[in-house]
């Protein structure tokens, strides 16, 4: 059934007929509901081919139904090429959009209107100096970069495998780098592209001298982090662990693979102070990747909080799993060998 949906999609495609190319697509969608994974993957690794045929406007607006058939069940790694290829080249494009908006105006770029056709007429006509083509494909890319870059967000939160290893990513860190200083709405991608996939951290309790080696991946923020690292160290002292730092269950399974409600539960207490291996705290605003390296790896001392922090349950990126593993507990020498070459801790940056 989803086949007969997909060759009527290819063979509106093939005649340029955009309206019944978005209908076939949403009867793709209609159809695919209940269907299994392996039906939905086949029928999604053959979606990905039609990027190839449409311009990218259209082809952003079908990336929303690729998302969206990730977040059903498909296997989305054979998306990730072309919608990274076509997210990219729109961002590309939107960088010079945004320059010959500048030169031509003298004002910041405008905010885009991709649902009123005059948006894209009015804005190509201010950039003034460029052929008429040329300036509507600009105002086209600044306007549809949005929806290209939802289908992105949706896969890498779905697949490890993608945030480890995403085909085009230097080209895409690149291209979203030079806008996203004039595109705040984009700001969730860049963050996301930071997450770190089977990172390990050393993990240092200072005031008992106890040492850990930790495995992460899908965590998107250090609160989160903070909860699961406080999880996963507490325990009874006799096995090596840290008593009476055991976070409130709800707030691990929040912050790992449940379901993410913050209005149900209570705020989630800091237990530590989180400082990085230079005797700088490690913010609960930043992300896993900001913290520094210390001979190939990632240092966390664990330190009494100064002062009551709280904060809501749940995680920045819903549809991503965040996991923590506890590989070993360090051996007494080898805990106290990092700590000796750890900075106590410092003043906040």
């Amino acid at each position: 059934m989803l086949d007969h949906h997909l060759d009527a999609l290819f063979q509106a495609a093939g005649d340029r007929d955009p309206d019944r190319l978005f209908g076939h697509a949403s009867q793709l969608y209609a159809a695919s509901e209940g269907a299994d994974e392996p039906t939905l993957s086949a029928a999604t690794a053959r979606f990905g081919e039609v990027f190839d045929l449409v311009p990218p406007g259209i082809g952003a607006r079908l990336g929303i139904v690729a998302g969206a058939l990730a977040e059903r069940g498909a296997d989305p790694v054979p998306l990730a090429e072309p919608l990274v290829k076509q997210l990219t080249g729109l961002l590309e494009q939107s960088a010079r959009f945004a320059a010959a908006w500048r030169a031509a105006t003298g004002e910041e770029p405008p905010e885009p209107d991709d649902n009123d056709p005059e948006w894209f007429v009015g804005a190509a006509a201010r950039l003034t100096g460029l052929p008429e083509g040329e300036a509507f494909a600009l105002a086209d890319a600044w306007a549809t970069v949005y929806l290209a870059h939802m289908p992105i967000l949706s896969i890498l939160q779905l697949s490890p495998r993608l945030r480890a290893a995403l085909p085009g990513r230097e080209r895409l860190v690149e291209a979203l780098s030079a806008v996203v200083a004039d595109r705040a709405d984009l700001e969730w991608l860049t963050g996301l592209l930071q997450v770190l996939e089977d990172e390990r951290l050393i993990v240092l309790h200072r005031e008992s001298g106890r040492g850990y080696e930790v495995v992460i991946g899908g965590i998107g923020d250090n609160f989160q982090l903070h909860t699961l690292l406080a999880d996963v160290v507490s325990g009874p002292s006799e096995h090596g662990l840290i008593e009476g730092v055991q976070p409130d269950p709800q707030w691990v399974l929040a912050a790992s693979d449940g379901e993410v409600d913050p209005d149900d539960l209570d705020p989630v207490h800091g237990q530590f102070n989180l400082v990085d291996a230079y005797g700088k705290w490690i913010w609960n605003e930043g992300v896993p990747a900001d913290i520094p390296h210390l001979d190939g790896v990632r240092v966390v001392v664990l330190d009494p909080p100064p002062y009551e922090r709280s904060w809501s349950p749940g995680r920045h990126y819903p549809m991503m799993d965040g996991r923590i593993r506890l590989e070993r507990i360090l051996p007494a020498e080898e805990a106290a060998a990092w700590l000796s070459r750890v900075a106590p801790e410092g003043t906040p940056d």
